[in-house]
């Protein structure tokens, strides 16, 4: 046992329990009138009161809990911290859908100690499953039976047989680039799924439910725990070839899915606008 191990079994334990309370509240109190509190980017880019009430249930419980670490929230927390550990938050992801009444939606923490993400945990309580992966430590789903489940990627298929996810920016230029780039995408795939919250479709490739994933416009609270568990499930993730995933772009699939999605990308220009 390394002496980080301690930390990161804590991290984890805090994560899991605000994950779990702020999903209990977005389920069990979702007004039956729920309206756009604000906008952000454009006017489809929407925050509602439940996001707000979210996000500050889980930036109580962490300053309680952890006073010195930092935190990056979608809605606008953001702290130094002291301690090393900084959490990355977002409170609802999926907020159209949420606001629809659609149930692809999930409350995504993770934290980074030193700047690596060392915990990563998704609660999407509509389906009745917690993602969750500790740095090292393998990736688990505890689902509706109540008992936990090692994810692991499918094996990698030929890309012409890969089912995969992406999603579309709330800009109308951004989604219009991003529709183009899909339509030369797939008719050499199995096919696309556009599910509506990125941190569940990391978590659908970590659990075999999708060969691949793409995104361009993401932020940090949108991917870091769903990263995590996604490689943590034998997953490979980065952005355009040799980077990270970024803002430009995300990528997660299986180990042979990767490669070639990420070439396919990189020569389409789906990183730009």
């Amino acid at each position: 046992m390394t002496d980080e191990e301690p930390l990161k079994a804590e991290l984890l334990r805090i994560a899991l329990e605000a994950a779990h309370l702020a999903g209990d509240l977005l389920r069990d109190n979702r007004p039956h009138t729920l309206t756009v509190a604000a906008t952000k980017s454009s006017p489809v880019d929407v925050v509602t009161e439940m996001d707000l009430a979210a996000e500050k249930l889980i930036t109580g419980l962490l300053a309680e809990r952890r006073p010195h670490d930092g935190i990056l929230g979608e809605e606008g927390s953001a702290t130094e911290g002291t301690s090393g550990v900084r959490w990355v938050v977002d409170p609802l992801d999926g907020t159209v859908n949420y606001l629809y009444s659609l149930p692809t939606w999930a409350v995504s923490i993770a934290a980074e100690y030193r700047g690596t993400t060392v915990v990563g945990v998704v609660a999407a309580p509509m389906r009745r499953e917690t993602y969750r992966a500790v740095l090292g430590g393998g990736a688990y789903c505890d689902g509706p039976s109540g008992t936990d489940q090692k994810l692991t990627v499918r094996p990698s298929p030929p890309l012409a047989q890969a089912l995969v996810g992406t999603g579309f920016g709330y800009l109308a230029a951004r989604r219009k680039r991003q529709a183009e780039i899909a339509g030369q995408l797939i008719p050499g795939f199995r096919d696309i799924r556009r599910g509506g919250s990125a941190a569940v479709d990391l978590c659908d490739v970590a659990a075999g439910r999708l060969d691949g994933y793409y995104e361009r416009g993401l932020n940090p609270w949108d991917y870091a725990a769903g990263d995590l568990i996604a490689r943590e499930a034998g997953a490979l993730t980065g952005g355009r070839p040799g980077d990270p995933a970024s803002a430009e772009l995300t990528v997660a699939a299986s180990p042979g899915v990767f490669a070639p999605l990420q070439t396919l990308l990189e020569d389409l220009g789906a990183w730009h606008d």
